[in-house]
């Protein structure tokens, strides 16, 4: 999450409506990359918006009243990508991503987990076969030290959102990527 908020920032300067939705895990737990507290005020200050949907209930909106024209969701953990593959809707995030896909707006993940080689590498490429659903070219950023990792090259959000929203996936999606 930390090396996404400066990709928020400049989405909204560059004239985004950015709209920040987070998982309860964001909303509630103080993590080795800092406290809860600090990353919603980190949110809030990037999206430029005071008001986080934290809840399913505050994400309900985006469905019909009001659509998104893309959602762009960084970082998409294992975790995550698992719950969407097969339809498990239990987040305000997944709440949004599959209210966008039935609105047919493209959902741009931005993955990043240590088991994308591993057992979820099924769950990725479901999702990498599935209508509306475009990804951020990923790559391995440390194949020695995790091997089964996978993480999405941020600086390629812009230009996969503007291919996302042309219907296209922004190519290549597979790249080198070792960030040690």
């Amino acid at each position: 999450m930390v090396e996404a908020i400066p990709y928020m920032r400049d989405l909204r300067e560059k004239g985004a409506d950015v709209y920040p939705i987070i998982t309860p895990t964001v909303l509630k737990t103080d993590s080795k990359f800092g406290a809860a507290e600090k990353w919603l005020q980190e949110i809030k200050a990037a999206s430029g918006k005071e008001d986080v949907a934290d809840s399913i209930v505050k994400t309900e909106p985006f469905g019909p009243k009001q659509p998104l024209d893309v959602m762009l969701i960084a970082p998409m953990t294992g975790n995550s990508i698992s719950r969407f593959a097969n339809a498990i809707t239990d987040s305000p995030v997944l709440m949004a991503a599959k209210a966008t896909l039935r609105n047919s707006s493209p959902v741009v993940l931005a993955i990043s987990t240590n088991d994308a080689l591993g057992l979820n590498g099924s769950n990725i490429m479901k999702l990498m076969n599935a209508k509306n659903i475009y990804f951020v070219p990923f790559g391995q950023d440390n194949p020695v030290s995790k091997p089964t990792s996978l993480v999405a090259r941020l600086e390629d959000i812009e230009p996969t959102l503007e291919e996302a929203l042309s219907g296209r996936q922004y190519q290549p999606v597979i790249v080198e990527n070792f960030n040690k």
